[in-house]
Order: C-alpha cells, then sequence, then structure tokens
C-alpha cells in the first residue's frame, strides 16, 4: 500500500530516522542474509561434506547435476519471475524446495535410491533460480550506491555463517564416530529445520517501493511486470555485451565446488573432520567478503578505480591459491587416494591441507562478491539488476552441472584443478574490460534525482 499527500511526507520524515528501522536497506539486506543463512548456507554445509554427507558421492553428483541443470534455466528466468510476483512469494517458493531436498538424503540414508534425491535436486533447481535471482536485486539494488560493496560483504558474511553453523551439525553429531562413513539421520533433521525457518523468515522482505534509505530515497518505484515484458528483456541478455563478459566469471564461480568439495575435502578427510573443515571453510568466506568489500568500497575515490585495483587483488590471491592447490594435488589421484586425515590423530600431516581448504573459502567469497559489486556498479534499477542476477546464476549454474559430472566420469583431478584455475584466470581481464567501459565514477546528486522519495501510486504492493 503507497504512501499518500501529507501523509507520504510524514512518514517519510520517520522512516529515515533510524538506519535500524525496518524498511532501511541495513535491516532488509541483512534479512536477506539470514534468509540465505538458513536454507543455501545449510545447503553448502550439505554438500560441502563431499557426497552429501554419504559414501558413496554418485547420488549427490547425480543430484546435484539435476538441481543445476535446472537453475541454470530458472536462474535466467527467476529475474523475470522477481519482477513480476516481487520479492516474497518469490522467496518463500524458493526457500521451500531447499527442506525437500535434505529431506531426500534423509531418505536416501535407509533406502539407498538416489531417484528421490534427483528429483528433489531438480525441484531445488526451480526453488533456487528463485531465491537467488530475487537475493540478487536486493543485495545490488537496495543498498546506496557508495556502499554496495559493504552491503554485499554484510550479506556474505551472515550468509556463510549458515556455512559455518551447518558444520557444525555433523561434526557435533558425529563426533565420535570417527570410522562413520555416512551422517546420522539427526544432522539432516537439523539441517530441514533451518531451512523451514529461512522459508517463513523469507516472508518479512519488503518490496523495493518500500524500503527507504538513509537520505530519504527509494531503492526504485517499479510496477510489478509482466510475462511478455520480462521475456523479451532475458531473451536480451544474451546479447548484451555486458552479460557476455560476465559470463565466464559466472561460469566459473561454482563450476570448483565439486573438486573442492568431493576431491580435497571429501578425498582427504573423514568425516567428522569435513565437519569441522566446512566450519573454518564458510568462516573464510566470511573474512574474504570483509575484505574486498572494504576495497571496492573504501580503498579509493574513483569507483572504477576501486573496481580495477579490487579485481587485481583477486587475481593475485587467486593465482597463488591455486598454485597451493596444484602442489598438493600432485601428491595423490583417484587410483592412489593417501590415508583418511583426522584433526586429532593425523599431527601435522593435517595443517596443509587444512589451510588450503580455508584458503579456497577465502577465495571463493572475494571472487564471488567482486563479480557481484561489478554487477551492481552497472545500474541501481531492481528490475535490470533482477535480471543481471539472474543471468548470473543461470550460467554459472550451467558451469557447475557440467562440473558435478565431470566428477562422476572421474575426470583425472590434476585437470579439474587446471580447468578451474584456467577459468577463474581467464575471467579476470575481461571484467576489467567491462569496469573500465560500464563502470561511472559516482556523482553526487545523481541517485536523489534519480530516485525521488515518492511513491507512484501506480506501484502494487506485495
Amino acid at each position: 500500500m503507497g504512501f499518500e499527500g501529507d501523509e507520504e511526507s510524514d512518514a517519510n520524515q520517520v522512516s529515515t530516522r533510524s538506519r535500524f528501522r525496518y524498511n532501511s536497506p541495513l535491516v532488509q539486506v541483512g534479512l536477506i542474509g539470514l534468509v540465505c543463512f538458513c536454507c543455501p548456507g545449510m545447503f553448502n554445509a550439505l554438500t560441502g561434506m563431499g557426497g552429501g554427507g554419504q559414501v558413496d558421492p554418485t547420488a549427490a553428483n547425480n543430484a546435484n547435476t539435476a538441481l543445476y541443470t535446472t537453475f541454470a534455466v530458472f536462474g535466467v528466468l527467476g529475474g523475470g519471475i522477481y519482477n513480476i510476483l516481487g520479492p516474497r512469494f518469490t522467496l518463500a517458493a524458493g526457500c521451500s524446495t531447499y527442506v525437500l531436498y535434505a529431506g531426500s538424503f534423509l531418505y536416501y540414508n535407509h533406502e539407498q535410491h538416489q531417484a528421490f534425491a534427483i528429483v528433489a535436486g531438480a525441484i531445488l533447481g526451480i526453488g533456487a533460480g528463485f531465491l537467488w535471482a530475487g537475493e540478487g536485486a536486493i543485495m545490488t539494488s537496495y543498498p546506496p550506491p557508495h556502499r554496495k560493496g559493504t552491503y554485499i560483504s554484510l550479506f556474505w558474511s551472515i550468509f556463510n555463517m549458515g556455512g559455518v553453523i551447518g558444520g557444525l551439525i555433523p561434526f557435533v553429531l558425529n563426533y565420535n564416530r570417527s570410522e562413520a562413513a555416512s551422517v546420522n539421520d539427526g544432522t539432516y533433521i537439523g539441517f530441514m529445520c533451518f531451512m523451514a525457518a529461512g522459508t517463513l523468515l523469507s516472508l518479512a522482505i519488503l518490496p523495493p517501493s518500500k524500503v527507504v534509505r538513509d537520505d530519504g530515497t527509494r531503492c526504485t518505484n517499479i510496477r510489478y511486470s509482466k510475462v511478455s515484458t520480462e521475456v523479451v528483456e532475458i531473451c536480451k541478455l544474451f546479447l548484451n555485451w555486458k552479460m557476455l563478459l560476465i559470463a565466464p566469471a559466472a561460469w566459473a564461480s561454482n563450476f570448483f565446488y565439486s573438486y573442492q568439495f568431493n576431491n580435497v575435502n571429501g578425498a582427504l578427510f573423514n568425516l567428522r573432520t569435513r565437519g569441522l573443515n566446512n566450519v573454518f571453510y564458510w568462516g573464510a568466506q566470511m573474512v574474504g567478503s570483509v575484505g574486498i568489500g572494504y576495497i571496492l568500497d573504501f580503498s579509493f575515490q574513483s569507483r572504477r578505480k576501486r573496481g580495477f585495483v579490487g579485481i587485481g587483488v583477486v587475481s593475485v590471491l587467486g593465482t597463488v591459491i591455486w598454485a597451493g592447490g596444484l602442489a598438493n594435488q600432485l601428491g595423490y589421484s583417484h587410483e592412489d587416494l593417501p590415508s583418511k586425515l583426522d584433526f586429532k590423530d593425523s599431527g601435522s600431516d593435517f595443517a596443509g591441507p587444512f589451510v588450503l581448504y580455508f584458503s579456497y573459502g577465502l577465495l571463493d567469497a572475494m571472487f564471488q562478491s567482486m563479480v557481484y559489486w561489478v554487477i551492481g556498479a552497472l545500474a541501481d534499477d531492481s528490475e535490470i539488476l533482477s535480471r543481471y542476477a539472474g543471468f548470473y546464476k543461470g550460467v554459472q549454474s550451467a558451469g557447475a552441472a557440467i562440473a558435478w559430472q565431470v566428477d562422476t566420469h572421474k575426470v583425472p583431478l590434476l585437470t579439474q584443478l587446471i580447468v578451474n584455475w584456467s577459468l577463474t584466470t581467464v575471467s579476470y581481464p575481461l571484467l576489467i574490460i567491462l569496469v573500465m567501459l560500464a563502470v561511472k565514477d559516482e556523482q553526487k546528486g545523481d541517485e536523489a534525482s534519480a530516485n525521488p522519495a515518492s511513491v507512484d501510486k501506480d506501484s502494487k504492493p506485495v
């Protein structure tokens, strides 16, 4: 429901009084962070154990392939669906599918039939497309333009706290099962409880027309779109030169998960240690997102220069970490796996692979936060950014679908590492070109003139 007349002016004066008010970008980005803490955060913890917590990763690999195949389609469509339905319905529909996915592995723990897990994975791909398109639109359009890096790092930290807590669940529940191959039922039930809570929490997200920044400007005054409009605009994305430059980074950004989860954490460590490793992997993501967020918002006055420096820092760090991964990978293969490491019993042998896995988490957050910052710098309008975010997640998921099958078909581990390293490396110069050609330095007053604090009387609430 919109504001009218003098009531609108009074409401705006009240609504900007506190940064922690319900309709502030800070609170709304925090809420979407909590939603992702409960749903994809717990999913990440489940996936990060390697094989979905099972001794044989085949079922998880096939489920993830189905997931990312449908995600590739609905990730692209998700931005249009968000523009039609608004955030609450889009996010709630997406979150509910995570509960089903975790439940399918609870079923698999007893029946060892992977069909349910594969179908649940495909359904989750649809829901994840909805959720991440909505998340991308909120995270890139709600914050003020000069603080997008800070808000992205805030979101990433809250979201990845889900992976930290989720990593503690299998660690604690399986602590005394040092020889166990698969996690117990309580692990999956714990994940399902968090995911159900996230579904309910998503209903608290406000539409962009009701979110007011500290300076009194609104995020955007969109009229919720039509299906025909969204079909046309989504098709245009595939010819948009900005999106074509983003595509390699999008493809790379989830491609390495199957390698890191199954062939580093899953291959080198026992069950309880994998849970502990995930606590630090997702904790490293919090550190990485805060670090790159500071560089992208505060390092220089020029937004373009901040973008160049941020990409440069991530590229150098990425090269060092993947080189360390190469040194580690030369010591084993599919045919010659080492004995499983335990955080208590393996002594100094545990340290090197543990630090490497921690560093992979650090790099993941810095890389994805950097790409989200670039996307957010291309526009300020929620409708446009929801489509950009959907395109990013769609291409990302297409890459992930292929990556999980690469692992299922036992492609040599050294080859997987080299491909992952190459894909991330290729994306850096393309992002620099994009920042050079498409990102403008901020001009004071632009945002206020572009987004007046009034609400369009024809805009529809959700």
